[in-house]
């Protein structure tokens, strides 16, 4: 594994990530869940449902998950103000704020919302379901202490199928940031390493150790 500046200089293959080997597991539920119900659930049904919980929706199938801890806000919104302010003073695109739900697969119907989201383009917009009829350009998402390393390749699995650039996984536990890109190629960031996503995020850096402090 590189980590930070080094990868730029050092592309090892044995950082090549092939996402499609996890892509059979996408529909078990892996998060933290609460519950989950077999009736298969559109999503103009799932927008219609009442506030107080997160939900996602994997093939039509519902997944309610318990609230995030106070590490995973903290985390969250750190970086989703870093990530805001660049995009917003480089006129890079269009970031969205934790929970907003974007429509992948239909009939039957998948949303995944990331915590942190960044799109380039003004997306379409369903007008009976109110999610993202596409899919973001980067997902950012904020892993707990009790989810495993397994769990989160098959999170950034499941992004990248869906056609999704880039996905970083951040560990509240670990305190790194994960970059699983579409091409295959993975890096991993901590401590002093300035986090960069060149390709998507251009002159975007951040010492990790920023976000996690």
């Amino acid at each position: 594994m590189v980590f930070g500046s080094e990868f730029n200089s050092r592309r090892l293959h044995q950082n090549i990530f092939d996402f499609r080997f996890l892509i059979a597991g996408f529909s078990e539920p892996h998060t933290n869940l609460m519950s989950t119900t077999t009736h298969l659930m559109t999503a103009e049904e799932l927008f219609d449902l009442p506030e107080g919980h997160r939900y996602e929706l994997v093939k039509g199938v519902l997944l309610t998950m318990s609230p995030s801890g106070y590490a995973h806000g903290r985390v969250t919104m750190k970086l989703s103000n870093l990530l805001t302010n660049y995009i917003n003073a480089n006129y890079l695109g269009i970031p969205l704020a934790a929970e907003t739900g974007f429509k992948l697969e239909c009939d039957p119907d998948t949303v995944l919302a990331p915590d942190f989201a960044f799109i380039r383009q003004e997306p379409a917009v369903g007008h009976s379901s109110g999610f993202v009829e596409s899919s973001p350009d980067l997902a950012v998402e904020v892993i707990s202490s009790t989810k495993s390393r397994r769990q989160a390749e098959r999170k950034a699995a499941q992004w990248l199928s869906f056609g999704v650039q880039s996905v970083w996984v951040v560990s509240c536990q670990k305190k790194t940031i994960e970059i699983f890109s579409a091409t295959g190629l993975r890096q991993i960031f901590k401590g002093s390493d300035e986090l960069s996503d060149e390709d998507l995020l251009p002159g975007f850096r951040v010492r990790v150790a920023e976000i996690f402090n």
